[in-house]
């Protein structure tokens, strides 16, 4: 079997009603040399029977047997697993343009190590928003958002993969692994066009319990119906601001301030680490233990 020159990386936990727009963004893509792989972090929801209920042969179910309670465990089980010479990651509640992959392959065949795109940020009760804007330039410990990034696996591997938050400082996991590629091999290449829709799940309360997924079925109804959506998001939308670096920890714990004025405690991790700010953060979502 000839290996395929990408693998997707999808890590969830338990949010299967979202999972079919996602995936199918993914299989909408008009680069279609990939596999799939969905890793559960240790699901216990119906997520294994929605996704082997779809018929492709590119996908691939993975449900890992413990808990990690992060995405870095997922994401280097896919790591680990890939088949595919360049790495692309999608958040479970994401979803892309059907030109993502192929923007991202040309840039990284162009010798660049890992790129990324631009986006539209889908906020609650906001007007989206495309981050980052067209003038900016990346600096050691900027956040980017996976759902937007791709690279090549043996960088990764060779700077030690995803690493969990209490091993990361201030930076978050994703801000932490793209710095460690940044020392190595300099900054991403941007891919000038809009190639994914975020929806921030740090910005959701209980969105763990609730898993809605109307937003993102409009959002790819949109993407489908738009003969160039590349274009249209971009003469849509404006752009918005996007985190400096240094501020990932800070970003993170905009949900811990809000905890703590409803009076959570916030017992047993440092602060200003991005461990204190990710534990905070999965109960602001509603992730339970």
């Amino acid at each position: 079997m000839t290996n395929p020159q990408v693998t997707v990386v999808l890590p969830t936990y338990n949010w299967a009603t979202v999972l079919p727009l996602s995936i199918g963004s993914v299989l909408d893509q008009t680069f279609t040399d990939f596999e799939l792989l969905v890793i559960g972090d240790a699901c216990t929801d119906e997520s294994e029977q929605v996704v082997t209920a779809i018929d492709d042969g590119r996908l691939r179910w993975i449900n890992l047997a413990t808990r990690v309670r992060h995405q870095a465990g997922p994401n280097n089980e896919g790591l680990r697993q890939a088949r595919g010479d360049v790495i692309a990651y999608i958040g479970h509640d994401d979803l892309w343009l059907p030109r993502h992959l192929e923007r991202l392959v040309q840039a990284i065949d162009e010798e660049h190590v890992f790129a990324h795109g631009r986006l539209v940020n889908v906020s609650p009760d906001q007007v989206p928003g495309i981050r980052p804007s067209s003038v900016w330039a990346y600096s050691r410990g900027a956040w980017i958002t996976p759902t937007s990034v791709a690279h090549r696996r043996e960088a990764a591997l060779a700077v030690g993969g995803w690493r969990l938050p209490r091993h990361t400082g201030t930076l978050l996991s994703e801000a932490d692994l793209w710095a460690r590629l940044f020392d190595k091999h300099g900054a991403p290449a941007l891919v000038p066009l809009v190639t994914s829709v975020k929806f921030p799940a740090s910005q959701r309360k209980d969105v763990y319990r609730q898993r809605p997924s109307h937003e993102q079925a409009e959002w790819l109804r949109r993407i489908r119906d738009s003969p160039d959506p590349e274009h249209e998001f971009l003469g849509a939308f404006d752009d918005v601001p996007t985190p400096a670096a240094g501020t990932s920890a800070r970003f993170a714990l905009r949900a811990v301030r809000k905890l703590r004025r409803a009076g959570k405690g916030l017992l047993g991790y440092p602060r200003g680490t991005a461990e204190y700010g990710y534990r905070k953060l999965l109960t602001f979502k509603g992730v339970d233990d």
